[in-house]
């Protein structure tokens, strides 16, 4: 018996027919096509996975394995505003274990989670290649250094308007 197709399958499987058609089904362009689909998703939908399937002719396992092989690549939504605080080495000494303790108490979720509303996610990181500006965090892709809880406490702020 086959699952049946919620109406954000059906427009993810339009989707991806579209995206596909750049490619030669040619099995070397899945980390491309990943890369793709990450961008325009946010992260990687079952359904877009099942036609990537299909179209490579490559085992579902397999795509699932290059995803969670590769950190860039993740299989949950990210919220509205993706949130990430540097723990390497220079970040963490300077502080940036603070910073992620009051991320988890602000917004009430743990590294990998998003909140109930979307609005926000958090990861943790181990380098953003930003040391001489440690500690930092990143939301979407825009670097705080030097971050305070007070800085992180003000941006978090003006988000949550």
């Amino acid at each position: 018996m086959e699952e049946k197709k919620t109406c954000a399958d059906l427009k993810v499987t339009e989707e991806m027919k579209e995206l596909l058609e750049k490619y030669h089904h040619n099995k070397d362009e899945l980390i491309q096509i990943l890369n793709e689909v990450q961008e325009k998703y946010g992260y990687i939908p079952k359904q877009a996975q099942l036609e990537i399937s299909e179209n490579l002719k490559i085992p579902m396992a397999e795509i699932y394995g290059v995803i969670t092989f590769y950190s860039r690549f993740t299989l949950k939504p990210k919220g509205k505003y993706a949130i990430s605080v540097c723990l390497g080495t220079a970040c963490f000494v300077k502080g940036s274990q603070k910073i992620m303790d009051r991320l988890k108490e602000r917004l009430g979720i743990e590294p990998g989670q998003t909140t109930e509303d979307g609005k926000f996610s958090l990861d943790e990181t181990r380098c953003v290649g930003a040391c001489g500006l440690a500690p930092v965090f990143t939301i979407n892709n825009e670097v705080y250094g030097k971050a305070t809880i007070k800085q992180l406490d003000q941006v978090l702020d003006e988000l949550m308007k």
